[in-house]
């Protein structure tokens, strides 16, 4: 079982900046993939920044240029450093992993979820 491991959340400014971890219990390389998703209240779970094991990035638009997804795999841990954070930004922040398995001519994608940490933008 994949354990997944979030830290560093908290209560911020707007303007500020808080740098996300998640550190994982097998070695990330192993994923295919690993990113954040944040879910604020009453709407729905959303992809912020997302890595592959290739090194390939992408950003949901609302973070682009404020967020940074970096990866260290000799840790098992993956990042999130997020800057110039707005009252918007005010959710929960998960680390996912995942990995794509082959069975029987199918692809089936397993995903692995952390608890999440909160994260809170002051006006």
């Amino acid at each position: 079982q994949v354990q997944l491991a979030e830290s560093g959340g908290g209560l911020v400014q707007a303007g500020g900046s808080l740098r996300l971890s998640c550190a994982a219990s097998r070695s990330i390389s192993s994923f295919n993939g690993m990113g954040w998703y944040r879910q604020a209240p009453g709407k729905q779970r959303e992809l912020v920044a997302a890595t592959t094991s290739g090194g390939t990035t992408n950003y949901a638009d609302s973070v682009k240029g404020r967020c940074t997804i970096s990866r260290d795999n000799a840790k098992n841990t993956v990042y999130l450093q997020m800057n110039s954070l707005k009252p918007e930004d005010t959710a929960v922040y998960y680390c996912n992993a995942h990995g794509f398995y082959y069975t029987e001519g199918s692809t089936v994608r397993v995903d692995y979820w952390g608890q999440g940490t909160q994260v809170t933008v002051s006006s």
